[in-house]
């Protein structure tokens, strides 16, 4: 893979983190993030096929499947910048309560 697929694959990365953003304004639950992003880069995966002549693969099987990587691949940019900015969300965290509780479970 030559440096301008890994762009094309990155500008997709990057499209879908913005519409992540712009979804997580809205009243939308954000458990459901990650299929937007997964289908919002499959979607764009197919449109790269066909409008760039530089696109990493040729057919549209290939394509969804770098299209949905690269919409994952976005919200797993985004949690790692949470936790590395030590920032959390009640949704996504893991109490230490829960952890012991689970522990004990077990």
């Amino acid at each position: 893979m030559d440096m301008n697929s890994i762009t094309t694959v990155a500008g997709i990365t990057i499209i879908c983190y913005l519409l992540a953003q712009v979804v997580k304004t809205t009243p939308l639950n954000s458990k459901y993030i990650p299929i937007f992003c997964g289908v919002a880069g499959a979607i764009l995966g197919v449109v790269g096929l066909f409008v760039m002549p530089d696109f990493p693969v040729s057919n549209y099987i290939d394509a969804i499947a770098v299209g949905i990587v690269s919409g994952l691949g976005a919200t797993g940019a985004n949690q790692v910048f949470k936790q590395l900015s030590g920032s959390s969300s009640s949704d996504s965290t893991t109490t230490t309560e829960e952890y012991e509780s689970i522990e004990t479970e077990v």
